[in-house]
């Protein structure tokens, strides 16, 4: 039989080279990077001076820039160099008719006090006058004059470590908390148990009462016609030094201040005084008045 022709896959296979497995390393030790800066140089050197317009372009471009900045700046500087005397003008002119109406101002408050005092005085001499009928009595009633005489001095303070807040009791349920604090309430009850006791004056820390007179509370403080007192407060009353410390103890008023000592802490003390002192009203409104001509000719 005859043998079949060899082919040429049965060729034994050429051995292979020991750094075939290193084909990446031995494509960079074979080709190195010279051969890539050859071709920028060359690329380069094939555009010959085509840079050369570009860069200077490029310059003329930057200079052009720079220079319309400088322009710029120099003549906001120009500007605000000539606005500046006329602005600090502006503003010294404005200054000076503030000061102007700050000194009017002030000469009208100068004149309001001072017709605010002559009219009360002069409120307070009529009243004087031995013509005016009752005019002392009116003065007294009305709070337009001082008032010194015999009387009463009461002085209440918030029980010992007294705090600000609520609480639950009897006094909650009428809209003031148990603190140990006295309350507007509590002042507006004393100050009616000494008027039916008696008195003919009253006033609460140097503040005079009248007709008008308003008790009222800020949160904590106790306010007397808008004006806040601080405790301890004192309380003056003229009338019958024995009649009246007597006649308010024994009243209902005197009685709740008494509750007041024995069931929340608050302190009192109730003294007799030979004298005692009330200043006028500071402030009193005149609703209508009559000349005392026109009523002399209407009688």
């Amino acid at each position: 039989m005859s043998q079949p022709p060899h082919s040429r896959s049965s060729a034994p296979p050429a051995p292979a080279r020991p750094d075939a497995s290193m084909s990446l390393l031995t494509h960079v030790m074979d080709h190195g990077l010279d051969e890539g800066y050859a071709e920028a140089a060359a690329r380069r050197e094939a555009e010959g001076t085509a840079g050369l317009p570009r860069t200077l372009k490029a310059r003329l471009a930057l200079g052009a820039g720079l220079v319309l900045a400088a322009m710029v700046v120099t003549l906001g500087a120009a500007e605000a160099r000539l606005a500046a005397p006329v602005l600090a003008k502006e503003r010294h002119e404005l200054i000076e008719r503030v000061e102007r109406a700050d000194e009017r101002a002030d000469g009208l408050e100068r004149d309001i006090e001072r017709l605010r005092v002559t009219v009360a005085d002069r409120q307070r001499a009529a009243l004087k006058q031995p013509g005016s009928g009752q005019g002392e009595l009116v003065g007294l009633l009305s709070g337009a004059t001082e008032v010194r005489g015999p009387g009463v001095k009461l002085v209440v303070d918030d029980a010992k470590g007294a705090s600000s807040g609520g609480g639950d009791g009897p006094r909650e349920s009428a809209g003031f908390s148990d603190t140990g604090r006295v309350r507007d309430r509590d002042m507006q009850k004393i100050v009616n148990g000494l008027w039916q006791s008696g008195a003919e004056a009253v006033s609460i820390n140097g503040q005079r009462l009248t007709a008008l007179s308003a008790i009222r509370a800020a949160g904590d403080a106790i306010l007397v016609d808008n004006r806040p007192l601080v405790p301890p407060y004192e309380v003056l009353a003229v009338g019958d030094k024995k009649r009246l410390g007597t006649a308010f103890q024994d009243s209902a008023d005197g009685q709740y201040l008494h509750v007041l000592q024995e069931s929340y802490g608050i302190r009192y003390t109730l003294s007799a005084a030979d004298e005692v002192r009330l200043p006028a009203a500071s402030s009193l409104t005149v609703r209508t008045a009559t000349a005392a001509e026109q009523q002399k000719g209407a009688s």
